[in-house]
């Protein structure tokens, strides 16, 4: 008995060693315009418990293939729990996705597939981060995304401030905010809470294990400035092809060949510019159409082609077009390419009607990043703060979410 306790705890300890962070998959280029949501209309599903959430996906192919879908439980790192799945869900995943249905009267045909959480089949019991993951009928991963269920047994307020750094005092925004735990008892804040901190819902970019700086009475607070800085960047572009034949003001002119093409105009570089307001939806899109009113399976997918000059500044080195379209993913699809008969960089993307954030990133030869050379970075760019409070009691198998709170920096103060 004394030795099957020691191989299973060494088992544990190997198991926890070795964890896996689940990163979201990208789905292959058939699939396409995954729009994931809860009941507000931010394409980022942090959801209470018990309400539900919509996960919405089409399928080039057009051939109404068999989808399945699976649910994780993760820990504050993304890591598998150590909950069984019996632990954390009512009923059972590995379900098909029995709602879907091929687009009506469409160029580009394609299967618009629908799943809602909970459903007949299956319900979440417990909080914390979830990952969704999506599976063809050959077994294979198709795609992966990340979703946030919630509690509200704590409350969080919070403000946006310069940095009082004078190196980034007009180019960062220093999130600072207050946990009230008056209605949850919280015996020790430093090791049971921990939080997350997003800038627009990217979970790259997000801040973690900030400690609470000190506490007042039933109030954590964390009123930082280096330790939940974010840098402020630039209000995102974006263009609207919600009608066909039609250019808006970011679209140079319409072409029709075997589909519709959008020609957008040649962006500029902003990093040199005086910083403008512009409203954005902070990377989001929103798909609608002016030809149908299904807009699931009437709009139709477009050639969008984007261009921007070249500079000495970028060279060979790698350009991106990103925004949540795409997951802000670094693929060869939304990579551009130099074109020596026009002097710009190229790149073309199928995408369905409607309205949509995007912007530039830079990618060096030795693979980091430079995500605001070609848009710019200032400290008065709207951005919107998501703050996820994470509780762990000694001895619990997993990671709660207690509370969260959001913040936006339209109001930024000094």
């Amino acid at each position: 008995m004394r030795f099957t306790y020691f191989v299973l705890l060494f088992v544990w300890i190997c198991s926890s060693a070795f964890a896996q962070v689940m990163e979201e998959v990208d789905p292959p280029e058939n699939i396409r315009t995954i729009v994931f949501k809860g009941p507000t209309d931010d394409q980022f599903p942090v959801v209470k418990l018990g309400e539900p959430m919509t996960l919405e996906f089409d399928d080039l192919l057009a051939n109404e293939q068999d989808y399945y879908y699976k649910i994780i439980h993760c820990d504050y790192d993304w890591t598998p729990s150590q909950l069984l799945k019996s632990q954390y869900l009512s009923g059972t995943d590995n379900q098909r996705i029995i709602d879907y249905e091929n687009s009506y009267t469409t160029l580009q045909p394609y299967s618009n597939y629908r799943l809602t959480i909970p459903n007949e089949n299956v319900n979440l019991r417990v909080t914390g981060n979830y990952i969704l993951e999506i599976y063809n009928s050959y077994g294979e991963l198709q795609f992966s995304r990340r979703f946030v269920v919630f509690r509200d047994a704590v409350t969080v307020s919070g403000t946006v401030k310069r940095s009082r750094d004078f190196d980034y005092i007009n180019t960062k925004q220093v999130v600072q905010f207050n946990i009230n735990t008056a209605a949850f008892r919280v015996v020790n804040p430093k090791k049971e809470v921990k939080v997350a901190i997003l800038q627009n819902h990217q979970w790259p970019t997000a801040l973690y294990n900030i400690a609470p700086q000190f506490t007042i009475g039933t109030e954590l607070v964390y009123k930082y400035d280096k330790e939940t800085s974010f840098f402020g960047g630039n209000e995102f572009l974006n263009f609207d092809t919600k009608d066909l034949r039609s250019p808006t003001f970011a679209i140079s002119r319409i072409e029709m060949r075997d589909v519709y093409h959008h020609y957008l105009f040649t962006n500029e570089y902003r990093y040199d510019q005086e910083y403008t307001y512009f409203p954005d939806i902070n990377g989001d899109f929103a798909v609608r159409t002016l030809q149908g009113d299904d807009v699931s399976r009437e709009a139709e997918y477009t050639q969008v082609h984007f261009s921007l000059p070249y500079t000495n500044q970028i060279g060979l080195d790698n350009v991106f077009v990103i925004g949540k379209f795409n997951n802000y993913a670094l693929e060869e699809e939304n990579k551009m390419i130099f074109n020596e008969e026009t002097g710009k960089f190229e790149t073309s993307l199928m995408i369905k009607q409607g309205f949509y954030n995007y912007k530039y990133v830079v990618q060096r030869a030795d693979g980091s990043l430079e995500p605001h050379l070609v848009s710019g970075n200032f400290h008065f760019t709207e951005n919107n703060y998501l703050i996820l409070v994470y509780y762990r009691d000694f001895g619990e198998m997993y990671d709660s979410i207690i509370g969260i709170g959001s913040v936006n920096s339209r109001n930024i103060s000094n």
